[in-house]
């Protein structure tokens, strides 16, 4: 495909494109596929010679569209929002276009640049505590910042891997060396309810230290005194609290965690409070729902997914961090093919240190795009609706 096929196909599609939305509220929400139907339908192995694009194109309508959800419809009610756009859409056109591998600031300044001075603008759009913002609002370097990951999941083990090199610190400041600390690794225990995503317990796995899944209470929620009898408990038992993790707005019921209490254990109790706020964290862009949300100022912290209700594409999670410090340090790892700026290295953030991939998209373009062309009005009567509707269906 040359450059002049390119623009001709590239409308096409942009033109399929439109039109699925103009028609997807008239298709079923819902595949009616059966479990291997598509193995049936293609080539078992990949062609030997190029295919034509108008193949291509009517596969994807005969082959592939039938086995699609069709999350954009207005009648796919299922799971939680996954509310793309336009703008969104174009944004990551433009990234496809650089294809660009930034694991630093080397790499392409302006896609780092970006993001954080993006993701500075939606901290402050949720209403965020200035401790989470990159740059001070005296145009200094602050010490957290955010970063998109692209999963709440991915979101949950890069903190928890900061949660845990925090807790060594501590330990070594007790005066244990690093042997003695390997040796109890094993003990530390991070907590969740039983309304916890399952990511928690997913990335409590993947460090290697244990989960303790606490009953939440009549409204669903985890509470202060459910937190410390948890931790008093295990402390008796010779083990290390260390994180915490409360939820904005759980995925089976939208409740909404003691959020301050649980800041109060741990702050007295020494653990990384983490706030998962995957798919109601962007209601914050409205200030009258940020009183739900008391005590999110006071987190280590803190993750909404913008792919969910923020009108941008997937994928795009939010992460901010009140200090980068645990987190840079325990994920920094230096090699010869991954060179430094030399001199000033202020504002120089290599976000391979914030995330575990190295290679990283440029998908700050896409919440770039969509905060501009919406602009906060926007974004805020987008969310506005959508609770109005909410309060109908509930009436």
């Amino acid at each position: 495909m040359d450059v002049n096929e390119f623009k001709k196909r590239g409308k096409e599609m942009i033109d399929f494109i439109a039109e699925y939305y103009e028609n997807v509220d008239n298709m079923p929400p819902m595949s009616s596929v059966k479990p291997g139907y598509l193995y049936s339908l293609i080539p078992h192995e990949a062609p030997e010679e190029p295919e034509s694009f108008e193949n291509i194109q009517q596969d994807i309508e005969t082959k592939i569209m039938p086995g699609m959800m069709h999350w954009q419809s207005s009648n796919f009610f299922g799971w939680y929002p996954s509310s793309g756009s336009f703008p969104a859409m174009l944004g990551d056109m433009v990234s496809s276009m650089f294809s660009i591998i930034g694991f630093n600031w080397i790499c392409s300044p302006a896609a780092t640049e970006l993001e954080t001075v993006v993701m500075d603008w939606l901290g402050k759009l949720i209403g965020l505590d200035s401790r989470f913002m990159a740059i001070k609002e005296d145009g200094t370097e602050g010490d957290g910042g955010g970063v998109i990951q692209g999963t709440a999941s991915e979101a949950h083990i890069v903190v928890m891997i900061a949660a845990r090199e925090m807790a060594v610190d501590r330990l070594k400041s007790y005066g244990m060396n690093s042997n003695d600390i390997d040796m109890i690794r094993h003990t530390l225990v991070a907590y969740f309810s039983d309304q916890t995503h399952s990511a928690g317990q997913k990335a409590t796995s993947i460090i290697g230290c244990q989960a303790r899944i606490i009953p939440s209470d009549a409204s669903f929620r985890l509470t202060k005194c459910a937190l410390q009898a948890a931790i008093t408990k295990d402390r008796q038992d010779g083990l290390i609290p260390f994180f915490v993790c409360a939820t904005f707005g759980t995925t089976n019921t939208a409740a909404i965690d003691d959020l301050y209490g649980i800041a109060d254990v741990a702050d007295s109790e020494h653990l990384w409070l983490h706030i998962d706020a995957a798919y109601a964290g962007a209601a914050l862009v409205c200030p009258e729902f940020r009183p739900l949300a008391r005590g999110i100022e006071r987190a280590h912290s803190f993750n909404f997914n913008a792919h969910k209700w923020l009108l941008t594409n997937f994928d795009c999670s939010a992460l901010w961090v009140a200090d980068s410090t645990h987190l840079v340090n325990a994920l920094s790892i230096e090699r010869e093919y991954l060179p430094k700026v030399k001199g000033a290295t202020d504002f120089v953030k290599d976000y391979r240190n914030w995330e575990l991939p190295l290679g990283r998209r440029f998908r700050s373009l896409k919440l770039w795009f969509v905060m501009r062309m919406y602009g906060a009005s926007g974004i805020r009567a987008y969310i506005r609706k959508h609770v109005k509707e909410a309060k109908w269906l509930e009436a």
